[in-house]
């Protein structure tokens, strides 16, 4: 018996009892957080499985990262299906279309897999990317389905459920490894993968479509997007999850080739730093929607973006498993920081009625970044070293270090 997973999953089921009963919250977050985080196990397998398997099939070694970035264009691409099927079919059933194809597209990574072929490992990758996309945008839905004053606490418990996928996914991987005979391992864990996306799907169905726009604001006609795109809160907004994300996933991106292809630091020791990694970005969200709340979201952008610097002072030094650890966990922090406050901001740049593209706009912005950070990552790694890349990182740090002065200069101005 795998007692981790047993662990994980009963924690799960008490902390959705506790938003429904405790905190009050309606049906739809307690629903999103069971339901998400069963499809963001997809996220840590395609990182920790992806990578090694594609280092072992792929013609090679320096494209051993392409099934990640692959998955991160999917979620790019996938942004704008998720507006367009949304404003058609509403939230609910867009994202069970969302979950189909994402459980179509583990049976693909399996057989990939099974025939050692690379390149249907990327395809599957694409398409569990696309799958992605309409889950990263449920958090919208949690925001839309609560006041603005519970809106920063369910987004932070809505994150916090991030933290099952860093040990659901990586723990189904390992145990299912060798439920199906594939030349170097690993079609059975996209097979379980495809169990725990099953049952998301599941769940999901007890979700409802929240209503927010008034009979009003239907009957308005909503701004072009590149008006709504030239506003100063809207950059800022996009800004901060995009950077986020962008450096957590050029060097996360980077952690377990690393880590156990180049230094030989141990498979356990490897999916130890990453299942530390996606803690650190997800346990924050206990308390970053109270911060945010209390401090303001510029203080907290500020804050993860010393954590951001702090990654690189401390990456620096060396190459040892504490090293990665500790670079990995407050890499983790400062993306939760950025992320969330970019989320928090986001809602303010656009009417009701004008939030599917708006949202769709800012996730294809944030996600093709991530793509090319992704993407640049790994062949920057093979082509110079770690430390390459943590300097690489050191230009966007400062980036971000201006953006929180150029909110704080908005808000000044609000004052006035």
């Amino acid at each position: 018996m795998n007692y981790t997973l047993v662990s994980v999953t009963i924690i799960m089921l008490i902390a959705a009892i506790v938003l429904a009963k405790g905190f009050k919250f309606p049906r739809n977050i307690w629903v999103l957080f069971v339901s998400q985080p069963l499809v963001l196990c997809v996220s840590p397998v395609i990182t920790f499985i992806g990578g090694l398997l594609a280092s072992k099939i792929a013609p090679d070694p320096t494209l051993a990262t392409l099934p990640l970035t692959f998955m991160i264009i999917g979620i790019a691409l996938g942004t704008f299906s998720v507006a367009y099927f949304s404003i058609r079919l509403g939230r609910k059933t867009a994202t069970s279309l969302g979950f189909i194809n994402g459980i179509l597209a583990t049976l693909v990574a399996m057989l990939a897999a099974i025939s050692a072929s690379f390149y249907l490992l990327i395809i599957a990758a694409l398409f569990l990317g696309i799958s992605l996309a309409f889950v990263q945008q449920l958090r919208f839905a949690a925001l839309e389905s609560v006041s603005v004053d519970d809106g920063p606490k369910v987004l932070s418990a809505l994150m916090l459920s991030g933290i099952l996928a860093a040990f659901i996914g990586p723990e189904i991987a390992l145990i299912g490894k060798d439920w199906i005979a594939s030349p170097h391992g690993y079609a059975g864990s996209f097979l379980g993968l495809a169990g725990l996306l099953t049952i998301a799907l599941i769940i999901f169905q007890l979700f409802t479509n929240p209503h927010v726009a008034t009979t009003q604001e239907l009957s308005q006609v909503a701004r072009p997007l590149k008006d709504i795109a030239k506003q100063p809160i809207f950059i800022i907004a996009m800004l901060s999850a995009a950077i986020g994300y962008g450096l957590m996933s050029f060097l996360m991106t980077a952690t377990p080739i690393s880590m156990h292809d180049m230094m030989g630091h141990s498979l356990e020791d490897t999916k130890g730093v990453l299942q530390s990694h996606i803690t650190a970005m997800f346990l924050p969200s206990l308390f970053t929607g109270y911060l945010i709340k209390r401090f303001g979201e510029t203080a907290i952008m500020l804050v993860g973006t010393l954590m951001f610097a702090l990654v690189a002072v401390i990456a620096l030094q060396g190459q040892q498993v504490v090293h990665y650890w500790w670079a990995l966990v407050l890499l983790g922090i400062g993306w939760n920081f950025l992320f969330i406050t970019g989320t928090v901001l986001l809602p303010k740049s656009y009417h009701a009625h004008e939030r599917f593209k708006v949202q769709a706009l800012n996730d294809f912005a944030i996600f093709t970044i991530q793509a090319i950070a992704s993407l640049g990552a790994g062949w920057l790694l093979f082509a110079s070293n770690w430390h390459t890349l943590v300097y690489i990182s050191m230009p966007f740090v400062l980036l971000m270090f201006l953006v929180c002065l150029w909110n704080l200069k908005l808000i000044s101005g609000k004052r006035t």
